[in-house]
């Protein structure tokens, strides 16, 4: 990620410490097909993979919370490869996201976030 990004990000108290990774009741890996392989053993892209796994995801994010439970939106960075090498997944598949999903803590605390002005994020045409 680079020195910017760590200078970026310090506000956010990122660090190594995810507790909310090893205590949550469930983690979702979600994963996304990056080829398929042929019968002839050649690679067949697949296309638009990305879209079509985010878009899931916010389908799942929705139905997650619609029952009562909480989540957290975690990137592996570069854990990727080795989260999948432990699962034994085949080398098609590339880790997205990790979701730990369950109840919140009773000591819960989310932090205030400044959010940009919706003037900054959205242009009207």
């Amino acid at each position: 990620m680079g020195a910017k990004w760590v200078l970026d990000v310090t506000h956010l108290h990122v660090n190594w410490n995810k507790p909310y990774l090893t205590e949550a009741p469930y983690l979702i890996l979600v994963m996304k097909h990056t080829y398929q392989m042929l019968e002839d053993g050649k690679r067949q892209p697949t296309y638009y993979n990305e879209i079509s796994t985010c878009i899931a995801t916010g389908i799942l994010l929705t139905a997650i919370h619609n029952v009562g439970l909480t989540t957290v939106v975690t990137t592996p960075l570069n854990a990727g490869t080795q989260i999948r090498d432990l699962l034994q997944r085949p080398k098609n598949e590339k880790v997205v996201l990790l979701l730990p999903v369950g109840y919140p803590a009773d000591n819960t605390h989310v932090p205030d976030i400044k959010r940009k002005p919706i003037e900054e994020i959205i242009r009207l045409y």
